[in-house]
């Protein structure tokens, strides 16, 4: 299943209100994503704890939210809606730039 149909299947209740920016500027970063492949992107670091914004200019917006250490989960920015991801996302273990959902197969990685 890609992020794409998840976002339409999964539910479009958010349990917090999202915050997408901060006073920190973004970085130009090398993204990838299970539904785009790589694209040039701008990473954006929304907390101490790792959590993360992903933008593209073509692309949605993907944000991680980190719920303790190696874990998180995520939402996809579609316009002016934000939609939680299903499941939980795992910090990868071979590249720690990668973010992997075991329960939907999908990745999520920023250089």
């Amino acid at each position: 299943m890609t992020l794409k149909k998840m976002v339409f299947g999964g539910s479009v209740c958010m349990a917090a209100t999202l915050a997408f920016s901060m006073a920190v500027e973004a970085k130009r970063a090398r993204c990838f994503t299970t539904d785009d492949g790589y694209f040039s992107c701008n990473y954006r670091s929304l907390d101490s704890d790792g959590s993360f914004r992903i933008s593209a200019p073509g692309y949605p917006t993907y944000v991680l939210e980190v719920d303790g250490p190696g874990f998180a989960y995520g939402y996809v920015n579609l316009g002016r809606r934000n939609v939680p991801l299903p499941g939980q996302f795992v910090r990868s273990r071979d590249d720690g730039a990668c973010w992997n959902n075991p329960q939907t197969n999908t990745k999520l990685c920023a250089w």
